[in-house]
């Protein structure tokens, strides 16, 4: 805790004994409260980016040469290019059944920050002027979708949407028992079409280019620069394999104590399950060295998107 923090709240929790309240409870109620003010400042800060991103992909890149990316973003482009409509105008009106929906099955909080950075983005888009970067096709349809990308991806961060396809998607997922993937597919194909009909096929296909760069940039900026992978050991060597991991790998493992079971009868012994995760890049040493120890070690490995805490993000020992 900070310095600053720490007086403020030692002097309010001795004042407060003095009164008969707990110092546990005082203590406790400062720190939720600090963490609440710095969750708020970090949302806060990565929506606006997100919204300055997704201008300057809309206004320096993709208005001028009317491409269009997928979702409701997409038909806010399109709209905009056949009528006198301002995009501003359609950012919000399109959006505003996604919110509601938002509203329904995601909470208060999550329609109020998506209310929030949507206005915004109309805002942005309507008084903060940005300059006309190229007017190359190829160009304005891979970094016209990777800043509209990384502006989404930095709102979903943040804790909300400026694009509100995938609030439609989750519904729909639940209602037809079907996944977020395959309906955001259809939705998109319907945009693309509709696209070659009302503007050329040319331009229909470079915005599938805008709408590829965008969704790669926006699963990089939610997944993270790293990708994890969990991998749970069954070994009759798991104290060396656990010793192995903090030492040489430099991670944390967690131990669980488990039963073996196997052959017709369902005989079973005792058995340390060893689980860690480790990043991407250090996958293969962690195989390596593992098969140094015991050949036949069961090992199941499963992709993890992100973490919190632990040693994980931490530096590994250099050996």
């Amino acid at each position: 805790m900070n310095p600053i923090w720490k007086k403020i709240v030692l002097r309010t929790i001795l004042a407060n004994e003095k009164q008969g309240h707990s110092g546990y409870i005082l203590a406790k109620g400062f720190l939720e409260f600090k963490v609440a003010i710095v969750r708020l400042l970090k949302d806060v800060i990565l929506i606006i980016l997100g919204v300055f991103s997704a201008t300057f992909g809309f206004k320096g890149f993709l208005l001028s040469n009317h491409f269009i990316d997928g979702g409701a973003t997409g038909i806010s482009l399109l709209i905009s290019a056949l009528t006198t409509i301002p995009l501003y105008v359609l950012i919000i009106c399109i959006n505003i059944p996604f919110i509601l929906l938002g509203y329904k099955i995601m909470g208060r909080v999550f329609a109020v920050k998506s209310a929030l950075a949507i206005t915004a983005l109309a805002l942005c888009l309507a008084i903060v002027p940005f300059p006309n970067v190229t007017k190359d096709n190829l160009l304005v349809a891979v970094f016209g979708g990777f800043f509209l990308g990384a502006g989404i991806g930095l709102s979903v961060r943040g804790g909300a949407v400026i694009d509100g396809t995938e609030i439609l998607a989750i519904f729909l997922s639940r209602k037809l028992s079907t996944t977020i993937g395959d309906i955001i597919i259809i939705i998109n194909i319907f945009v693309f079409l509709a696209a070659s009909y009302f503007l050329s096929v040319e331009i229909a296909l470079y915005s599938m280019i805008t709408y590829l760069s965008a969704s790669k940039t926006l699963d990089f900026i939610i997944d993270g620069i790293e990708e994890y992978t969990a991998v749970t050991i069954i070994s009759a060597h798991s104290d060396e394999i656990r010793l192995m991991i903090i030492n040489v790998m430099g991670r944390g493992v967690t131990v669980y104590h488990g039963k073996r079971g196997y052959g017709k009868r369902g005989e079973s012994n005792d058995i340390e399950i060893i689980y860690t995760i480790v990043t991407r890049l250090e996958l293969n040493k962690l195989t390596t060295e593992i098969k140094r120890i015991d050949t036949f070690a069961f090992v199941v490995m499963s992709s993890v998107k992100d973490t919190k805490g632990g040693m994980i993000k931490k530096r590994p020992l250099q050996h």
